[in-house]
């Protein structure tokens, strides 16, 4: 039990920094919060909760396959001026291209 409580505070620093620092210099908490830092975190904690390094490679190469996919959510944010589409606009967007992305993500892991 005490473990899912550090995994918890470790997102919660790592998520709160990042949204600390995005009000005072913004490409630099861009930067960070783009870094593998979520990846390196929890690779290790799944490896350690779960003993199976099968699975924590298999995790890892969908992490890796995932990320491009996930990228689709910042198209909209992209293309918000051209389009004249405001930030609810681009975020619900986003996460339609999430889903997309998802079902891709999906399909491309059954044959990796």
């Amino acid at each position: 039990m005490s473990l899912a409580f550090v995994k918890v505070f470790i997102a919660a620093v790592v998520i709160s920094f990042g949204s600390w620092l995005s009000g005072k210099r913004p490409e630099l908490a861009g930067f960070i919060v783009a870094l593998p830092i979520a990846t390196l975190v929890v690779l290790v904690f799944s490896h350690l909760e779960w003993e199976n390094s099968a699975n924590t490679i298999r995790f890892a190469k969908s992490i890796m396959i995932g990320i491009p996919f996930s990228l689709l959510f910042f198209i909209p944010f992209l293309l918000a001026d051209k389009l004249s589409i405001s930030f609810w606009g681009c975020y619900g967007l986003g996460l339609l291209l999430l889903i997309v992305g998802y079902f891709a993500h999906k399909a491309v892991m059954t044959v990796v």
